[in-house]
């Protein structure tokens, strides 16, 4: 019984192998065009790269944003097989763009999934670093629900003596014309995007993202500073 359920598991599992992801069939046929092997054959060396690739412990540099469990549920791939996968492309190593593009034109997954990939596989691999963008600055993102005036903050922000009282004398100069969702702001360190999604009650979601950083160390210095602004508006 215990050797029937062997055989019988074992077969099962060959076969989620091969039909778990939903792009496998294309991968196949994609290999079968680029080789001109029978469909057999093309399978075969797929699924032993699989498993030569799964066979060798990666090492994460930085954990991306997304669990293994939540990548693999959207996309029907773990992050060791998107990195492994992605890491055979010689877009690899033609910048993040070129990686979410092929991502999206290969693979049923939504644009959002598609960057999110991408920056979990950079971030594995080490080629991005945590609050590290794609052109290589960093930003300081935070958000909070706070009791205040949306229409009176977002006037605020264009006016400049207001917005010098809301900065505490930093020096600082609008870049966005009225009426964007995230006007931005230069400052002396980067720019400051200010999101301001007005809730019922009085309430807003203010989201503050300080970008074009240099260094880790500036997420760190500006965080905070960002975090005790926010609640110094809270009118609650």
């Amino acid at each position: 019984m215990a050797g029937t359920c062997e055989v019988r598991c074992g077969g099962a599992l060959k076969a989620d192998i091969m039909t778990s992801n939903a792009s496998f069939k294309k991968r196949i046929r994609a290999r079968m065009a680029k080789t001109g092997e029978r469909y057999g054959a093309a399978r075969r060396v797929l699924i032993e790269q699989a498993a030569s690739s799964g066979s060798r412990k990666r090492v994460w540099v930085t954990p991306p944003e997304q669990s293994g469990e939540s990548v693999r549920e959207h996309t029907g791939k773990g992050w060791d097989e998107w990195c492994d996968l992605i890491e055979s492309w010689p877009e690899a190593d033609q910048g993040h763009a070129a990686v979410a593009a092929r991502v999206l034109a290969e693979f049923d997954v939504t644009g959002w999934w598609g960057q999110g990939i991408t920056v979990g596989w950079e971030r594995i691999t080490g080629r991005r670093l945590v609050n590290q963008m794609a052109d290589g600055t960093f930003t300081a993102a935070v958000s909070r629900t706070i009791t205040i005036d949306a229409d009176a903050l977002r006037a605020m922000l264009y006016d400049d003596a207001d917005r010098a009282d809301l900065f505490g004398g930093m020096a600082s100069e609008m870049r966005s014309r009225p009426g964007v969702k995230m006007p931005r702001i230069r400052l002396d360190v980067g720019t400051v995007g200010i999101a301001i999604e007005e809730k019922a009650n009085g309430r807003a979601t203010v989201t503050v993202s300080h970008e074009k950083l240099t260094e880790p160390a500036d997420v760190d210095q500006w965080k905070p500073f960002w975090t005790e602004w926010l609640e110094a508006l809270d009118d609650g």
